[in-house]
């Protein structure tokens, strides 16, 4: 039996703030088992948020000198959350703040650096989990399908609703994973042209009507008609989606209302699509899973064979953070944490670079 105690750290494309989640680790009979024991939320400053939005356009320089200084304020958040509650940590598993994703360039870059961070809050650090996978011909992404298998196998589905809605299931004893396409990041960037972070339950959108030609727009992007393995990121929505939101002159209400519409309609297909079974359960987690009228669209599109289950809050919200805690793990025992059959790279890997203190 191995056991281990690992801080996970998670930033998606959102926005929302630093996730971190302290997890009992074992493996027993060559099954993993976890237990999540505390977790903290962080909500980035509006300077912060602002200077992780706009990377993407910083120079080289820029970049990483945010790489590092963002590097150092994870460590500090990590040391002070240790503190706190007295915590004894084997490794700090970070995933970073993704600035770049152009895996057909095979690039893609994570902030926050793991020396800085290591330094900054004295413990082990595993981050850097998606470049190896790149070098070997994948997407880098996404990685948290190796934690429906160990973790969550039970259901036919695991959708999760981040900035960006991915899929993961199992296929001819394979686990097959990609970016389906939009989720929150289309809904917070409607909601930030009136200063609001987002749209709370959905209540907006839920008094809106559709916009027949935005959706008919969004529904047409020609990323929906790729096959995978495939992944996006915020680039992707800068020059692709952000365009069609700007130019649809119309209430609050009704583009909040139309993109709900338009994220249950991809993911409905692509679990039609990919359905073996009579009856199905779905389980749904990320900070969509917390937007009822979402939710609610959900499972009018997927119909009564389909059970669509949102767990407990803290599975919801902390769920990624826990998987980059296993991926650590698993890279510390030199065991598999990233999957070619989601990726597409030539070969499975035990990625993620390993920092020490100084």
């Amino acid at each position: 039996m191995k056991n281990y105690k690992i801080l996970g750290l998670m930033s998606g494309t959102s926005l929302d703030g630093l996730d971190l989640a302290y997890c009992h680790l074992e493996e027993v009979n060559e099954e993993w088992q976890f237990k999540i024991k505390n977790t903290k939320s962080v909500d980035y400053t509006q300077e912060m948020q602002l200077a992780l939005k706009d990377s993407i356009h910083l120079s080289a320089e820029g970049l990483l000198e945010l790489h590092n200084t963002y590097g150092s304020w994870l460590g500090e958040q990590a040391k002070n959350f240790i503190d706190e509650a007295n915590l004894e940590v084997d490794y700090i598993a970070s995933h970073g703040h993704t600035s770049h994703h152009r895996p057909e360039l095979g690039l893609t870059f994570q902030m926050g650096s793991g020396q800085h961070l290591a330094n900054a809050s004295g413990e082990n650090v595993i981050c850097d989990f998606r470049t190896n996978d790149l070098a070997l011909g994948g997407q880098g992404a996404p990685l948290v399908p190796i934690g429906d298998q160990l973790f969550f196998s039970a259901y036919d589905f695991c959708l999760n609703l981040g900035g960006i809605g991915n899929i993961s299931f199992q296929l001819k004893n394979k686990r097959i994973a990609y970016d389906i396409g939009l989720a929150n990041m289309i809904l917070n960037y409607i909601t930030r042209k009136i200063n609001l972070d987002y749209d709370n339950g959905g209540e907006m959108a839920k008094a809106g009507k559709i916009n027949s030609a935005m959706l008919i727009d969004l529904n047409n992007l020609r990323y929906y008609a790729l096959p995978h393995p495939k992944s996006i990121g915020y680039e992707w929505f800068l020059e692709e989606v952000a365009p069609i939101v700007d130019r649809t002159k119309d209430k609050m209400e009704n583009l909040l209302h139309t993109a709900i519409h338009h994220i249950c309609e991809k993911v409905a297909q692509q679990i039609q699509i990919n359905s073996k079974k009579d009856a199905q359960r779905v389980l749904v987690t990320g900070g969509g899973a917390l937007n009822t009228f979402l939710i609610d669209v959900l499972k009018e599109k997927l119909g009564d064979r389909t059970a669509v289950v949102v767990p407990e809050p803290i599975l919801i919200e902390f769920k990624e953070a826990l998987v980059f805690a296993l991926m650590g793990a698993l890279r510390v025992e030199r065991q598999i944490n990233v999957l070619s059959s989601v990726t597409g790279a030539r070969r499975d890997s035990s990625s993620g670079v390993i920092y020490l203190p100084n």
